[in-house]
C-alpha cells in the first residue's frame, strides 16, 4: 500500500498553501484531502448574501503566488471562490486531491512511524506526515438554543444558506450579530416583509469605504503589477499598526474607538436604539465589525432589534424570557461557529493511543500553533492561537507553512523519522504566551470566541504578524524529540 510523505487535510488557503510550497520546494509526494467536491474551505461553504472578506483584496492571498486582478477594494466570496479555483486549475494541484474524502480520525502507527488516516469512504490512507488545515470556522454553532427541533418554519445557519428558501415579505428572525450576521442582515432586510434582529452583546462597528476599482486603476494594475505590490505592501504595514488597537488603554484603542462611535452617532438617530448598540467592553475583546450598511438596516421601518434574551425554540417562532413569543415564517442562526476545541475530526490519535481530542480538554495548546506534544509528524495549520484581529490570516498560515516545510527538511538531513516536540518546550511557550495575551483586549470583560471560560484564550496570537514571522522563521530540531525506525525496531 502506498505510503505518501505528506497527507495535507482540506483544500482552503492553508491547505492549498502547503501543497504549492511543498512543491516549489521539489516535494510531489503529498496527497490533499477534501470532503466536499471542490476547493475553497470557508468561501466554498459560505455563500450567503453579502458574504465578503473584511481584509483587502490586494493583501488577502498567498504572497508566493499570481495576484488576481480584482475587482473591489474588499473582493466577495464569488470572486475570491473564482480565484480559488483558477489557482487549484493552474497550478496542476487537482490531481493530487482526492475530493469527496472525508478525514474521520488518523492514528499513529508507532511501529511504522507513520499516520494511518481513516477516510469516511471506508478507505486507509497511509503517510509520513500529516498536515490538517481544517480551519477554525468551518464549524456551525447554534449556540445551544434549545427547540429548534420544534420550528415548523424553515431555518438554517448562515454557512449553510438555504438558497431556496423564499425570503420576499416574510416574516424572518436573525439570531446573531457577528460580522457574518453584519454581512447579511441588510440583504435580509431589503426582502424581509418584518425582520426581527437577536442581539445578545453589540460589536463594534467601524467604517468599510469598499468601493470597486476604477478602470484606470485596473489598467495600472495590470500594466504594472508592481503597483499591486505596492498597495499590499502599504495595507499590511497599515493593518499592522491596528494591533496596538488590540491592546489595552492605547492610543490606538482609544483611536478606533472614536472612530466606532462617531460611526454609531452619524447613522443612527435613536439614542435608545444607540445605546443598545453601544458596547461596554473594550475593543476588539470581540471581533470588531467593518462595515458601512449594518447600522442603516437596523434603522429600516421593518426592522427591530430585540435585545431580550432567548428562552427557546417553539413551533411558531422564537419566545424570549421576559415570556413574549415572536412568530417568523423563517429562522436563520448568526450564530457562529464551534471553535472551542479547534479539532475538525472525530479524533487523533497519537504516541499510546493519546487522544487529541482529550488532550486539547479544556483549552486547546500548541507549540507556535503547530506542533502538539505526544503527535510527532503532526503539523496544524491555523491551530491553537494563530488567529488574528488586526490583519490577514494568509500571513500566518504562510509562516506555517514555512515552518513545516523547514521541519521536514530538518528531519530528512538528520535521517529522522520522526519529530515530536517535548513537553517542556510546548509548556514555556504556552504559558509566556498566556502571560503576553493578559495585556491585550482578547482579556477582557466579554464573553467571545477568542476565550475559553476559564479565561485562557486559545484561539489569538499574542503579537502582531512580524511578531508571528521572527517566532517561527527557524525551526530548531532540538527542541523535538528525534524519532528513529530502527530505534522503534528494537525497543
Amino acid at each position: 500500500m502506498k505510503v505518501y510523505n505528506v497527507a495535507i487535510l482540506g483544500t482552503g488557503f492553508g491547505g492549498l498553501c502547503m501543497a504549492l510550497r511543498l512543491r516549489e520546494q521539489g516535494e510531489n509526494d503529498f496527497l490533499l484531502l477534501e470532503k466536499a467536491s471542490g476547493v475553497g474551505g470557508t468561501w466554498r461553504d459560505n455563500t450567503y448574501p453579502g458574504a465578503a472578506c473584511d481584509v483587502k483584496s490586494h493583501l488577502y492571498w498567498l504572497s508566493f503566488t499570481e495576484r488576481p486582478e480584482w475587482t473591489k477594494t474588499y473582493c466577495d466570496q464569488p470572486e475570491i471562490l473564482h480565484n480559488i479555483e483558477l489557482l487549484a486549475e493552474k497550478s496542476g494541484l487537482k490531481p493530487q486531491i482526492r475530493f469527496n474524502t472525508e478525514v474521520i480520525d488518523a492514528t499513529w502507527d508507532e511501529s511504522q512511524l507513520l499516520w494511518r488516516i481513516r477516510t469516511a469512504n471506508n478507505e486507509t490512507v497511509l503517510a509520513r506526515n500529516f498536515v490538517p488545515a481544517w480551519g477554525q470556522l468551518n464549524r456551525p454553532s447554534f449556540a445551544g438554543i434549545a427547540g429548534r427541533e420544534r420550528f415548523q418554519g424553515a431555518q438554517f445557519h448562515s454557512a449553510g444558506w438555504r438558497h431556496d428558501v423564499p425570503l420576499a415579505g416574510k416574516r424572518i428572525a436573525c439570531i446573531g450579530v457577528g460580522p457574518s450576521a453584519a454581512q447579511f442582515i441588510p440583504e435580509l432586510a431589503r426582502q424581509a416583509g418584518h425582520l426581527t434582529v437577536f442581539q445578545r452583546s453589540p460589536n463594534y462597528v467601524v467604517p468599510r469605504l469598499d468601493r470597486p476599482y476604477t478602470d484606470d486603476e485596473q489598467r495600472i494594475f495590470h500594466a504594472v503589477p508592481a503597483t499591486r505590490d505596492a498597495s499590499r505592501a502599504a495595507i499590511f504595514a497599515d493593518h499592522e499598526s491596528w494591533y496596538d488597537a488590540m491592546r489595552l488603554d492605547t492610543p490606538k484603542a482609544a483611536e478606533f474607538t472614536a472612530m466606532a462611535r462617531a460611526q454609531l452617532e452619524s447613522q443612527v438617530a435613536d439614542p435608545v436604539l444607540r445605546e443598545k448598540l453601544w458596547p461596554t467592553y473594550p475593543i476588539g475583546c470581540k471581533r470588531i465589525i467593518i462595515a458601512d450598511d449594518y447600522y442603516p438596516a437596523l434603522v429600516r421601518p421593518n426592522v427591530t432589534l430585540e435585545t431580550t434574551a432567548i428562552s427557546g425554540i417553539e413551533e411558531q417562532g422564537i419566545r424570549t424570557k421576559d415570556g413574549t413569543l415572536h412568530e417568523f415564517d423563517v429562522i436563520v442562526f448568526g450564530t457562529g461557529f464551534e471553535t472551542e476545541t479547534l479539532l475538525g475530526v472525530s479524533d487523533i490519535k497519537g504516541r499510546g493511543g493519546k487522544s487529541l481530542r482529550e488532550t486539547w480538554k479544556p483549552v486547546p495548546e500548541a507549540y507556535l500553533g503547530i506542533t502538539v506534544s505526544g503527535f510527532p509528524n503532526l503539523y496544524v495549520l491555523y491551530g491553537p492561537n494563530t488567529n488574528l484581529g488586526h490583519n490577514s490570516i494568509l500571513n500566518m498560515i504562510e509562516a506555517q507553512v514555512d515552518y513545516t516545510v523547514r521541519a521536514l527538511q530538518a528531519a530528512k538531513a538528520h535521517g529522522v523519522a520522526a519529530l515530536d516536540v517535548k513537553p517542556a518546550v510546548m509548556a514555556e511557550f504556552n504559558r509566556q504566551l498566556q502571560k503576553d495575551l493578559q495585556g491585550t483586549s482578547w482579556a477582557g470583560s466579554c464573553t467571545s470566541w477568542y476565550k475559553h471560560a476559564d479565561g485562557r484564550i486559545s484561539n489569538n496570537w499574542s503579537g502582531n504578524v512580524i511578531d508571528y514571522r521572527k517566532a517561527t522563521a527557524n525551526f530548531r530540531i532540538e527542541e523535538y524529540d528525534q524519532l528513529r525506525q530502527a530505534e522503534t525496531a528494537s525497543a
